[in-house]
């Protein structure tokens, strides 16, 4: 399985691939993700959280902005472009294997992100050492299994999609590395002249083209 190059990342990537990022990215979308980190959440301290991939920073500037809030990517027009829209978070441009963030994270975020990582062990090695004890691991990726599977195959052109897995190979690799607190299926499209559909459920999980999981670090 080949490196994907960073500078596939760049400019041309966001302008051929997510044309439409800004619809692709709408209110209710990150209203979701954030109920999702505001329930594991730490009370009493202001929540520390990174975002892993965080391209343009949206879901940054959609938390409380007391938060302390950082993000990294491996493209640096991303990182300067979320810089500018979330003036208040840290943006650093690396790679899952060099962020540079020295001190622990109570809640770290990936959407959309570590099925373009090769390697799912760092990955996984590496949240683990970057979250506080009892820290959150929130992550959504698209899933190829069940009646959607090929429909979902035909419509991603996104080469740099490496890993197309079924949810339950991403269900059993967060109980390998994690604990697995709590998953939700979407349903989600973007429909041209008419905006963007993002769905998530409980009911219709097991036939959603994409999950979001809730984990937590394994105590040591």
């Amino acid at each position: 399985m080949s490196p994907v190059p960073e500078a596939r990342f760049e400019r041309e990537y966001y302008e051929t691939v997510y044309p439409n990022y800004s619809r692709q990215n709408p209110p209710r979308k990150l209203r979701f993700y954030r109920r999702l980190v505001e329930r594991v959440a730490p009370i009493g301290r202001v929540p520390r959280i990174l975002d892993i991939g965080c391209a343009f920073g949206v879901f940054l500037s959609a938390l409380n902005p007391k938060w302390r809030r950082f993000g990294t990517d491996v493209s640096q027009f991303a990182t300067e472009r979320a810089a500018a829209i979330v003036p208040d978070a840290t943006f650093a441009r690396a790679d899952i294997h060099e962020i540079p963030f020295s001190d622990p994270f109570d809640i770290i975020t990936s959407f959309d992100v570590i099925e373009h990582i090769p390697s799912l062990e760092e990955v996984a090695s590496v949240v683990q050492s970057k979250l506080v004890p009892n820290g959150h691991f929130v992550f959504v990726v698209p899933v190829y299994d069940g009646v959607t599977g090929p429909l979902i195959r035909l419509l991603d052109k996104d080469e740099t999609h490496i890993h197309k897995r079924s949810r339950d190979f991403w269900l059993g690799w967060t109980r390998e590395n994690f604990v697995l607190l709590e998953w939700y299926g979407i349903f989600r499209y973007l429909f041209p002249g008419l905006g963007y559909a993002h769905v998530p459920t409980r009911l219709w999980r097991r036939v959603a083209p994409a999950i979001a999981v809730i984990a937590q670090r394994r105590p040591r």
